[in-house]
């Protein structure tokens, strides 16, 4: 049965492909927008290589306010620079990556399970510019299971939460000094200064 739904998915995607090209929809630009299909066939693949052990998961994690606090903070700083702080995705970046950064609100992400969205955050998803954040520690995965409520609370956010998160995103540096630093690395290193002529012995010898 596996193996038959591999197929299925394989073939469509395939047929998505072909008819992306045959379309002239330009399907190697990450600016092209996903033909029908394209985006659940996607989905399904990758919900179907995650181990059933990881997609049933139960999230260990209470969804106390200390730590919803904590998880918004976290998605704040590190997350909503492509997924923007209401998770709908619309960012800068979140619009032009392929496929674009989905809106995390609706049901086609509300509906994975905990283990799913655990594994997301983790390993990442392929073929997509969402990468792995695990880095091997019970502390590493404590945070991403926070997350997972985050992830949860999402379409009931609040605009006092979305405030507070605006502080906390990451500040981009003044014009000024972004251009001065583009500069600077344009010219490369700066030329190393010749050592000072040492100083002559003194007195005779």
């Amino acid at each position: 049965m596996r193996r038959l739904l591999l197929l299925v998915v394989v073939l469509a995607a395939v047929g998505v492909a072909v008819a992306a090209v045959l379309h002239g929809r330009g399907i190697a630009a990450a600016s092209h927008r996903p033909l029908p299909f394209e985006t659940p066939v996607a989905r399904a693949a990758w919900r179907w290589m995650i181990p059933a052990a990881s997609r049933d998961a139960r999230n260990p994690v209470s969804a106390s306010a200390e730590v919803l606090a904590d998880a918004r903070a976290h998605f704040a700083d590190h997350c909503a620079t492509c997924h923007g702080n209401d998770g709908s995705g619309d960012s800068t970046i979140g619009r032009r990556v392929f496929p674009r950064a989905p809106d995390m609100r609706a049901a086609a992400t509300q509906q994975l399970t905990d283990g799913e969205l655990f594994y997301a955050i983790e390993q990442g998803i392929p073929w997509t510019a969402m990468p792995g954040w695990a880095n091997g520690t019970a502390d590493g995965e404590r945070q991403s299971w926070a997350l997972v409520h985050f992830v949860r609370h999402l379409p009931s956010i609040t605009p006092d939460e979305l405030t507070e998160m605006e502080r906390l995103n990451p500040k981009p540096p003044p014009d000024e000094r972004r251009d001065q630093e583009i500069e600077d690395f344009l010219k490369g290193p700066a030329p190393a200064k010749p050592a000072p002529p040492g100083r002559g012995r003194s007195g005779g010898g």
